[in-house]
């Protein structure tokens, strides 16, 4: 079990919201729906490269920086969804539930879907916990965590100053 601080991760995300924003044209309201559908397509991506559902595949899982990558892409995605809801919930532990990988993912779906019609702070937090805990799942520490995302932060900074 695992103890992670958000609150330095949801300002550097505003940040790169409002520069997103600014350089789109865009707001929170408009792009909810997008917001929500990114999250769930990287949590695809991140399930795909740990292959827990490929059952007809011996092929193991992708590398563990791989699979930090694109957890730290649905991170981002998560993050910024909280933003609008003024989430100030920053301290959260992380528990490696004894559960099978692929039936963690489909929770998140579950409650990632739930957003869509009670988006709120309660069930936004659900899902920041689910996620987190999906992270000590696959055995990312809270340093782990944080510093791929705030690799991630810096690349997606890139892409906006080189008009991605």
């Amino acid at each position: 079990m695992s103890k992670i601080n958000l609150e330095k991760l949801y300002h550097e995300q505003a940040s790169l919201d409002a520069l997103i924003a600014s350089n789109h044209q865009i707001n929170y309201e408009t792009t909810f729906t997008r917001r929500l559908l990114a999250f769930m397509v990287e949590l695809g991506e991140l399930a795909n490269e740990t292959r827990c559902f490929k059952y007809w595949s011996n092929k193991g899982p992708s590398s563990k920086d791989i699979i930090l990558d694109e957890f730290a892409d649905a991170f981002h995605f998560l993050l910024s969804l909280g933003i609008p809801l003024k989430a100030n919930k920053y301290h959260y532990q992380m528990y490696g539930k004894k559960i099978p990988l692929d039936v963690q993912f489909i929770n998140l779906y579950r409650l990632g879907a739930d957003l869509l019609d009670n988006y709120n702070l309660d069930n936004y937090y659900l899902v920041m916990q689910e996620l987190l805990n999906l992270g000590a799942m696959l055995g990312f520490n809270e340093r782990e965590i944080i510093d791929a995302y705030l690799k991630k932060l810096a690349i997606n900074y890139s892409r906006q100053k080189n008009n991605y």
